[in-house]
């Protein structure tokens, strides 16, 4: 499931940004009511193109969206990126439901991100195909701390006393990131172990 590059319709980003419950801009009254109708089809939509999603099971009512984070520019500006929570219910053909929450994140009208919590399920797109492991998340924060500070995967090699392979694949999220190595790499990063284990998910339980 990819979500790059998607265009979110005129109604969809009207009911994503309906928000009665927050006073915003210093108004007290509440906003016009919008169309909320339109977006159980839209994430119907995003869960459908899962291919292990049950299709039994449906979004069947939302209710208005919460802002989580609003980033307008400068004062006054049209917002850059806007996270929205928008909770509601899905149900089953046999008459089941479960509680619902999207997590909608975009920009303009071009949808960034977009998570999905049905019960206690969190789902969202997946960055490996089918069959293959997710790579693991810290992936991503280990390559861009390394390319802000100027570090070269041949220096951190040498640096943790790992082999270059080993770097290479923590930074593709081949590799999950041990006690160990993390020790090593956050001195190489000049960060703290505790923020680093943090950011890796590394609880008190796993140090050695």
């Amino acid at each position: 499931m990819v979500i790059a590059d998607r265009t979110l319709t005129v109604e969809v980003i009207a009911a994503l940004r309906y928000w009665p419950g927050v006073i915003w801009g210093g108004q007290m009254n509440p906003p016009d009511p919008v169309d909320l109708t339109v977006l159980p089809p839209f994430f119907n939509g995003m869960l459908q193109e899962l291919a292990w999603w049950n299709r039994d099971w449906e979004v069947r009512e939302v209710e208005p969206g919460l802002p989580l984070e609003i980033d307008t520019g400068h004062e006054g500006g049209p917002s850059r990126f806007t996270e929205v929570s928008v909770p509601g219910t899905v149900g089953s053909s046999g008459g089941e439901s479960l509680p619902f929450v999207a997590k909608v994140g975009f920009a303009g009208d071009q949808l960034i991100r977009f998570q999905a919590k049905i019960g206690d399920v969190v789902l969202g797109p997946a960055v490996a195909p089918a069959g293959r492991l997710e790579p693991h998340p810290f992936a991503t924060v280990l390559t861009g701390l390394m390319e802000l500070r100027g570090i070269p995967v041949k220096v951190m090699a040498r640096e943790t006393a790992r082999s270059m392979s080993t770097i290479h694949m923590l930074r593709s999220g081949r590799l999950n990131p041990q006690p160990p190595v993390v020790e090593e790499i956050a001195r190489v990063l000049d960060m703290s172990e505790a923020d680093v284990r943090v950011i890796v998910g590394l609880d008190d339980d796993t140090r050695r």
